[in-house]
């Protein structure tokens, strides 16, 4: 009996389930020359049919991007002079187009990814007709043609155009869920000696029931195995260690991209497979940011530093002022906190406690009402104003402006050491600690009082850095406004 076990097509991957019936066949078993084709041969073509329907998507996107263009520009000349100046948006048109779609397909705003990731899809389309924008006008410059182009136009037309292709990417993202399912790929998974996961969201069949064995001396089963594949993204194999050789060497011969699943390395999570001196090594990491992002982090850091120091260098000094008023004792306060890659670095804030009565290890969490504090410290506390000396660590490089905040090594929860709770609390000191992050803005802040008060920041904290973008620092500092003032400050 031949059987396609199509365990899932979840909700993931297509939006429900296919089909779990048996199918049979009279084909004999004993021979693999005589096997009729696969079973349900209708699910396979419609499996393939997702490559199809995806390039006709992306075309689609390519085409109403260009249609957005012509069509704002158009309607702005038409609102500015009452009437089309054909040869003038004529050739803004032809200038424009070009380099937007040169510029689109170098900032991968047609990539397959953008019909799986909504915001993706909006953020790319947009950079690239600013860009594109940007470019023209210095086209205009250079050649000194500027005058010939009404400005107006020119700005409403982007703008308009801009609109257009939020509208119409927001439209084709929704069409393309209902038509090519949550996953436009078409993936398939075979199962050699193994059961079928029943969590598994790919189209899943079992090898032995198809022929589908890893032996490279026998020409039907290789056929068979390239019959599967043909039209197809990623074949993925699920077999026993000792199976992992022969199926790797049958995969190979495939034009499509295969892949193995060791589970053994779930524990690990490793993040790529290297060559290391002839010798087969897995990369566990990276340093999370790349050079690149780095930089850019570090140029954003500076430049908001450069921006908004010289506004609030008068507050610090009064600060500092009332401070030493309130109180005898240094303005500073500094600790040893843990910062990147789990180095110690020496913080700056504002003293809020009787100097006396400081714990420099932080062993001593702050309590709400702690009678260490200063009158002027429940004040400074309470407003975050405490922190603003760190923005000297951020020029000096040692913090940036967002990142988990950095904890005294002797920070503890239920007379627990952090990462006595978790272990995983030194993987979020792969990058620098921040003036906010994450935690902050999501209200997990505070005194670590019990276990959950270190989980949860924990857990936000590696989000952040597993999914660091610029533009998840610039939303960041934007909600951090929205709970200066919160009740755990104190």
């Amino acid at each position: 009996m031949a059987k396609l076990n199509l365990v899932a097509i979840s909700a993931e991957r297509e939006g429900s389930i296919l089909s779990d019936g048996k199918v049979e066949s009279s084909e004999s078993e004993s021979t693999l020359t005589t096997r009729q084709p696969f079973t349900d041969q209708q699910f396979l073509k419609n499996l393939s049919r997702k490559k199809q329907k995806r390039s006709t998507l992306i075309v689609f996107l390519a085409l109403t991007d260009i249609f957005a263009i012509i069509l704002s520009f158009t309607l702005a000349s038409l609102l500015r002079l009452g009437e089309i100046e054909l040869t003038q948006l004529t050739n803004v048109l032809l200038t424009v187009i070009p380099i937007y779609i040169a510029i689109a397909l170098n900032n991968k705003a047609y990539q397959t990814n953008v019909l799986t990731g909504y915001w993706k899809s909006i953020n790319r389309g947009v950079i690239a007709l600013l860009l594109a924008s940007s470019a023209m006008l210095l086209i205009l410059f250079f050649f000194k043609t500027s005058n010939e182009f009404s400005r107006i136009i020119f700005g409403f037309g982007t703008l308009g155009a801009a609109v257009m292709i939020i509208m119409t990417r927001s439209l084709i993202f929704k069409l393309g869920q209902k038509y090519i399912g949550r996953s436009p790929y078409a993936d398939v998974c075979i199962y050699d000696g193994i059961p079928i996961r029943q969590d598994n969201s790919d189209a899943a069949i079992v090898a032995e029931e198809h022929g589908l064995v890893a032996d490279p001396s026998n020409p039907d089963a290789v056929n068979r195995l390239g019959q599967l594949a043909s039209g197809m993204d990623h074949v993925i194999v699920h077999c026993p260690p000792e199976k992992r050789e022969f199926w790797v060497f049958m995969l190979r011969s495939l034009d499509v991209k295969s892949e193995i699943v060791v589970p053994e390395l779930d524990s690990i999570g490793p993040l790529a497979i290297k060559l290391r001196s002839n010798q087969t090594s897995l990369l566990i990491s990276s340093g999370q940011l790349r050079w690149d992002q780095k930089i850019v982090k570090r140029a954003f850091d500076i430049l908001l530093m450069v921006c908004i120091l010289p506004f609030l260098f008068p507050v610090l000094l009064i600060v500092a002022l009332i401070i030493k008023l309130d109180s005898p004792g240094p303005v500073l306060f500094f600790q040893q906190r843990i910062g990147l890659g789990n180095r110690p670095f020496k913080i700056w804030k504002f003293r809020s406690m009787r100097t006396e009565l400081a714990d420099a290890t932080g062993h001593d969490s702050t309590q709400r009402n702690d009678p260490r504090i200063t009158k002027i410290g429940k004040i400074i506390r309470s407003t975050s104003i405490d922190e603003l000396p760190q923005l000297f660590n951020v020029l000096r490089g040692t913090m940036s402006v967002v990142g988990p905040r950095p904890h005294a090594p002797g920070s503890r929860a239920e007379d627990m050491l952090f990462w006595d709770i978790d272990q995983r609390y030194w993987h979020r000191h792969a990058v620098k600690p921040g003036l906010t992050g994450l935690a902050q803005i999501k209200g997990f802040r505070g005194a670590t009082e019990q276990e959950s008060d270190l989980s949860n920041r924990l857990n936000a904290d590696l989000e952040y850095v597993a999914e660091w973008s610029l533009w998840t620092d610039v939303k960041i500092i934007l909600k951090t406004f929205a709970v200066l003032f919160h009740k755990n400050a104190y």
